[in-house]
């Protein structure tokens, strides 16, 4: 080749208009005529980095240092690759001997100061790209790096200068855009973050961080159709870019298409800072357990724990092994009664023997989890009896219909402005007569309380609940002697769900996905009812709602007896005001209210019922009648907390009858096909003959329970045997 130099600096023209695969090409005829020529090959490695061959690219720097020891470009390249590929270490001495032989190489800063900045070294980070613009204040990549180390320290307005200012200097800069995109979306100014990172597109189509991005920053507007359009891009440009595969599996599993979004969900694992944990025992793949022991490893939040925990009596059910859950320290006296659960272990603290393990949000995809199969088991988490009781007794004078109210989750959340909610928006619940609102809200958020100013009122407890318990321990036996719950999407919201209270929840126009869209009730928690925004950001007519809703529930709730009396009691002495008498007879064009039925039944024939309940509020669709399901619900699941001792004993039994009345519904569905088909032969005899076994069964199971929780009731039956 007559010059080698000309044609490395036109192939390099070539590389920066985005043809890599060309000048790839070119750099290696020049190799093929001087093999031992090292620029040729720190060329090559760019190629072959920006072609994502990273393994390849660190190969051709490498050779390069060969040929030419003393390279500081070649240095610092290979670093940036290295760290690309998670070589850290080995990253940050590439790039610290790239600056030993030229001192003032500013790239050679900012690839060591992101190195350092992935390894959790944020000072030293910051001083190293401070030192790139010391050396160039016009270097735009170093300005825009600084701000996404801003970010990481919690920085947001310095970090917005920053990357303001590389945007300034190089208002084409893509990675500018990008970062100024995501920093505006974690503001929750979704609109203008949508706008930056459209110009990191158009800068660079083939920037598949910002189409991801972009994605879920429309997601978030919920613009499905776009985010699914920006995602195919960045999937288009780079098929293993993880972060892209998350996102588009968090759309499936919003959708509820859970046949695809399980297995894509699995992708979280390969996201850059958020790899698997290390266990010396093999991946869970679903098959029998056949008495060996299983570890459940919680990740993410405290609300994601307690949301799946349930899958522990479902693989202790189904597949007869022994299950250890390894979770977050602070849940461990919540979750000691959860049903299913052996032993329960602090996450970092040494763990018991177990035979395979799996992370706690993979069960539902091992288990194929879709959107009929969602076990819902509840409760399966329990307050602690003695607080409950206590609880019980502290609130036992008050009448009101009493409601327990939470608005601010974690702030350090990525969506939090959109998913918390101001407690002024609370107002309207407060107008309901005859309500009172008790606070459930722990730490920050809490403050505005003493905002309100009179406003309307909100009961505090004191001492602050779970400071001497434990977290979330008082709140859980708080919740059980509340006639409601009511709080934006945060970990209460799960705990009330899993406890099977009553709990109406505010949700973001575009929720997290496993609330799924266009429904108010949730197939995870039964006792769930769901409220959703209109419109992005507005609050308002979702609380107006809930006022009208609220109004319709407490004008159903009986009234409370004053002073112990009976509502048919008075006494004679208490008041001198005379007036007509009246007939029992209800008066014409009025309704009476009838008394609430008293009666003594068996803990049996009590359990029955719920379970009858439970299936037709996971089964019933239309609205009016699911209301009327869960008030019957509530109330009698709210006596059976009262009057039952909870025991893992107790569970088995109520799952087993269950599934008897389970099965029972769904033989009667075919009993009805049959008389709808007029088809009463061999099938309808043996559809008809299956009444009698289960609800032989039926009886069984609910005499266990008697006999289990000693009975003066306890179910008969008699038949002839067959």
């Amino acid at each position: 080749m007559a010059n080698v130099a000309q044609a490395l600096q036109g192939a390099w023209k070539v590389h920066q208009q985005g043809e890599v695969a060309r000048a790839e090409s070119v750099y290696r005829d020049v190799l093929a005529a001087q093999p031992d020529n090292a620029a040729a090959w720190c060329y090559l490695g760019i190629a072959l980095h920006d072609l994502r061959r990273y393994d390849e690219a660190v190969a051709a720097y490498r050779r390069a240092l060969e040929l030419q020891p003393q390279f500081p470009v070649a240095l610092s390249n290979l670093g940036n690759t290295l760290s690309r590929v998670g070589r850290l270490d080995e990253a940050e001495q590439s790039c610290r001997a790239a600056l030993a032989l030229k001192p003032d190489y500013v790239t050679a800063y900012n690839n060591l100061g992101a190195v350092l900045s992935k390894q959790g070294k944020l000072e030293e980070a910051a001083e190293a790209m401070e030192q790139a613009v010391r050396f160039n204040p016009n270097y735009a990549a170093a300005h825009n790096n600084l701000g996404a180390l801003l970010v990481k320290q919690g920085k947001l307005e310095e970090a917005e200068q920053r990357i303001e200012q590389a945007l300034e200097l190089c208002p084409e800069h893509g990675p500018s855009h990008n970062n100024l995109g995501a920093l505006l979306a974690r503001q929750g100014k979704l609109s203008e973050a949508e706008t930056q990172l459209e110009q990191a597109v158009r800068h660079n189509p083939q920037f598949e961080s910002a189409q991801s991005n972009l994605a879920n920053t429309q997601l978030r507007q919920g613009k499905i159709e776009s985010a699914r359009a920006a995602l195919d891009a960045a999937l288009k440009v780079n098929p293993a870019y993880a972060e892209a595969r998350k996102a588009q599996s968090l759309i499936w599993l919003l959708m509820g298409d859970f046949e695809r979004g399980w297995p894509a969900y699995e992708w979280r694992w390969r996201c850059e800072e958020s790899g698997p944990p290390s266990f010396p025992k093999p991946l869970w793949d679903g098959s029998p357990l056949a008495g060996r022991t299983l570890l459940l490893h919680a990740e993410q939040g405290l609300g994601d724990t307690m949301h799946f925990v349930r899958y522990a009596q479902v693989i202790q059910q189904q597949h007869e092994g022994r299950i250890v859950l390894n979770c977050q320290k602070p849940l461990l006296p919540l979750l000691a009664r959860t049903s299913g659960l052996d032993a329960i272990v602090a996450q970092k603290e040494p763990l018991p023997p177990f035979d395979v393990w799996i992370p706690l949000m993979s069960v539902p995809g091992v288990l194929d989890t879709n959107l009929e199969t969602i076990p819902a088991p509840i409760p399966y988490i329990h307050a602690d009896p003695e607080l409950a009781a206590a609880w019980k007794s502290r609130l036992a004078e008050n009448n009101s219909f009493k409601i327990g109210i939470a608005w601010q989750g974690n702030k350090d959340h990525q969506a939090d402005l959109q998913r918390s909610v101001r407690l002024e928006q609370f107002a309207p619940l407060a107008d309901v007569p005859g309500v009172e609102l008790f606070s459930l809200q722990k730490g920050y958020g809490s403050e505005q309380i003493a905002e309100l100013a009179g406003k309307f009122h909100v009961t505090e407890f004191s001492p602050p609940l779970d400071e001497p318990t434990g977290a979330f321990m008082d709140t859980a036996a708080v919740m059980r002697q509340l006639d409601l719950v009511i709080c934006s999407d945060t970990s209460l919201a799960h705990l009330a769900g899993a406890m099977g209270v009553p709990i109406w929840t505010a949700l973001s126009y575009s929720p997290d996905w496993r609330w799924l869209l266009k429904r108010d009730d949730s197939p995870w928690y039964p006792s769930m009812r769901l409220f959703r925004q209109d419109t992005l950001g507005d609050w308002t007519p979702v609380f107006a709602r809930m006022a009208e809703a609220l109004r319709e529930r407490v004008g159903d709730r009986p009234a409370a007896s004053v002073g112990g009396e009976s509502p048919g009691e008075s006494d004679a002495a208490a008041s001198e005001s005379t007036g007509e008498t009246e007939s029992p007879k209800e008066r014409e064009g009025e309704k009476q209210t009838p008394a609430a039925v008293r009666v003594e039944i068996s803990p049996g024939e009590l359990v029955d019922k719920i379970t009858i309940l439970q299936i037709k509020s996971e089964r019933i669709r239309d609205p009016d009648k699911l209301h009327n399901v869960r008030v019957q619900l509530e109330t009698l699941e709210s006596s059976r907390d009262e009057a039952l001792p909870r025991s893992g004993e107790l569970d088995r039994l109520t799952a087993a009858l269950k599934g008897v009345n389970e099965t029972l519904w769904d033989i009667e569905d075919d009993i009805r096909e049959c008389e709808r088909d007029a088809d009463f032969g061999t099938r309808f005899i043996e559809l008809a003959r299956s009444v009698y076994r289960c609800n032989d069964r039926r009886a069984a199971v609910k005499r266990q329970i008697d006999e289990l929780l000693g009975s003066r009731l306890v179910e008969e039956k008699s038949y002839e045997a067959y």
